[in-house]
């Protein structure tokens, strides 16, 4: 079997247009912003992506003939981890949370006139979107649990729930909303909730807060829905598939994430390497002090591991094989390789590290959010524990549950 980790000659193109476009154009722009003026900062995204869509880097995860680059999932690891490279650039090419899971989704479960409401303009840059699952009261994890309810009254549903951390609520015009419709099925079963498409503002989806993080307050929002009717048009993939829809949507999301932490990764690495080289200290730079070196090198070993986990996942995607188990490992891996890099950085760069006059103080508050963002470290250990049993079970080699791969 070949095992080829070379881009096809017209996608190592693509990968340098994207380098050079937020490398060369995206940062110096937004290094002309001055802090705090908004105005500026949103004429200059606005004009940073009608330069994308001129350059033909819009939309790279969706297909062709939507719009997108109509990049498989492997070529879209190289274009999120490039465009990653700050924090602005996913959005630049209208590819950024969550609006890039939501598009994938509405083109899966959207019904034509769903797509031409909500889909199209999502590609075109004219609208914004979020997904509404997360409840308080009940685990995040468990979806099966969820209580925001629908009940159906005549040929309306009427909504009432509460929701938080809902990422992009507050600049949204619309949502896609899950809600249990199904009383008679039992707690825990897959068929009990519905996704629902809701046009916003809406007289019953009540913004409460931005709930306040360790970064800061970034758009994730509670959400009080009270009341709230939408049509029966307004179901999104039938009516008891809310569960299967968010799987699917979480499962390409989450390699998504993936791609874009692993270049922050590389980045906190770089600067390790750089300080290393550059600081002076008890006879010699740091980078030749052997508790340094470690840092670097366990910091490297990470970072190889986590390209060949998202790389291969992506390839079975692309292959349309099932890919649940090594997304599992790839986002539990990447997730905490990322903490851990992100902190040597740290630790190597001392005070200066801790301070905000790098960007590593930053990059770590985020950090953190990532070991339970789209799945907790724990419910991806769980699943991946119940596959490599099952695998055992099944067929008394654990190999398909390491892989499938050929050694």
């Amino acid at each position: 079997m070949a095992i080829d980790f070379t881009l096809a000659p017209e996608h190592e193109e693509i990968r340098k247009r994207i380098r050079s476009f937020i490398q060369g154009t995206v940062m110096p722009a937004m290094e002309e912003v001055q802090e705090g003026d908004r105005d500026q900062y949103l004429r200059t995204i606005f004009q940073l992506r009608s330069q994308a869509k001129a350059e033909g880097l819009w939309l790279p995860h969706m297909p062709k003939e939507w719009g997108g680059m109509g990049l498989g999932h492997v070529e879209l690891a190289m274009v999120q981890s490039e465009a990653a490279k700050t924090r602005i650039g996913p959005w630049v090419l209208n590819c950024q949370a969550p609006d890039e899971g939501n598009m994938h989704t509405l083109l899966h479960w959207a019904t034509d006139e769903q797509k031409e409401k909500y889909l199209r303009p999502l590609l075109d840059g004219a609208k914004m979107s979020c997904f509404a699952m997360t409840e308080p009261e009940v685990a995040g994890s468990d979806p099966t649990l969820i209580r925001t309810e629908a009940v159906q009254d005549g040929d309306e549903w009427v909504i009432n729930g509460h929701k938080w951390f809902i990422s992009n609520a507050r600049r949204a015009n619309f949502a896609i909303l899950i809600a249990r419709t199904e009383p008679d099925v039992p707690e825990g079963s897959r068929g009990a909730n519905t996704a629902f498409l809701v046009d916003l503002p809406n007289p019953g989806w009540n913004d409460v807060r931005e709930v306040e993080t360790m970064h800061g307050s970034t758009g994730h929002s509670e959400i009080v829905i009270k009341d709230l009717r939408v049509p029966s048009s307004a179901i999104l993939g039938g009516r008891g598939n809310g569960h299967r829809l968010g799987q699917y949507r979480l499962g390409p999301a989450r390699l998504a994430h993936c791609m874009r932490w692993i270049s922050q990764a590389e980045t906190a690495l770089d600067m390790m390497v750089d300080r290393a080289l550059n600081r002076y200290s008890h006879g010699s730079v740091l980078a030749e002090k052997q508790g340094i070196q470690w840092l670097i090198a366990d910091s490297a070993m990470e970072l190889y591991q986590c390209k060949l986990m998202v790389l291969h996942a992506a390839s079975k995607i692309d292959k349309g094989e099932d890919f649940r188990t090594e997304v599992s490992m790839a986002k539990h891996f990447v997730a905490n390789s990322l903490n851990r890099i992100v902190d040597r950085a740290i630790q190597v760069h001392g005070a200066l590290g801790y301070s905000t006059d790098t960007p590593l103080a930053n990059m770590f508050q985020h950090a953190r959010w990532a070991r339970f963002a789209d799945g907790a470290d724990e419910i991806h250990q769980m699943r991946i524990a119940e596959r490599t049993i099952a695998a055992y079970q099944a067929t008394g080699s654990t190999s398909s549950a390491t892989g499938g791969l050929p050694l």
